[in-house]
């Protein structure tokens, strides 16, 4: 029996440290690449190659859009920026006050905009994230188009909330004339219990992760 209590104590670690490393994940825009966690670290896009000829895109609302997003980390700030630049190689603009989101989870803004005279082209939407590991990227390719979306299709999670901050490292990623005039504006929390921060199981999971993998070992040496 020792091979089948070894294989089990190995694959409940491996994913334990899987989820205790996990940084985050763009959900809306769809976003380039395939999500891969150690090219997050690459701006400006995560280490992806960003090709707007041939990249899917979606329409992103320059009146107003959600960008929503899945942290694994207890807390961290967050960028939303955007650019026309094919490469996403520079000219950000800032297009939402910087946000500190406390708790694992969903963090969905329903009313991003973009400038007016966007609207028509293709671009990227970027999310930085100031994590305690560092800056994290991810990108979208979009299509901005005039109005805006009245009806974002994202939440927060119940385990969530957000709180406009200041963050040096972030706003060093933007021009200084690009900074978002609606700073008054305040972020918007929808909780929702069928968010996955239900599903990561809030700040108190990993704790509960290693609870259960003593158990789990305990359990094993009776083999």
């Amino acid at each position: 029996m020792a091979p089948v209590r070894s294989f089990l104590v190995a694959t409940f670690l491996s994913s334990l440290l899987s989820t205790a490393t996990a940084h985050f994940e763009l959900i809306q825009p769809p976003p380039l690449g395939d999500g891969n966690e150690d090219g997050q670290v690459n701006g400006p896009c995560g280490g992806v190659t960003v090709n707007l000829d041939q990249d899917a895109k979606t329409d992103f609302h320059v009146g107003g859009d959600a960008v929503a997003v899945l942290l694994a980390h207890p807390q961290a700030n967050w960028l939303i920026r955007g650019t026309l630049d094919p490469t996403g190689a520079g000219n950000w603009t800032q297009l939402f006050p910087i946000v500190m989101q406390s708790g694992r989870g969903n963090f969905c803004e329903p009313a991003v905009a973009a400038p007016a005279e966007w609207a028509g082209k293709k671009g990227i939407i970027s999310t930085v994230c100031n994590a305690p590991d560092g800056l994290l990227f991810q990108c979208a390719a979009v299509n901005f188009v005039s109005g805006a979306n009245t009806s974002p299709s994202c939440s927060n999670g119940s385990a969530v909330s957000v709180s406009f901050t200041g963050d040096t490292t972030l706003a060093a990623l933007v021009g200084a004339s690009s900074q978002p005039s609606n700073t008054s504006t305040n972020p918007t929390p929808t909780p929702s219990g069928n968010s996955a921060a239900a599903m990561l199981g809030g700040p108190s999971a990993v704790g509960s992760f290693i609870t259960a993998a003593v158990l789990l070992l305990a359990g094993a040496a009776m083999f």
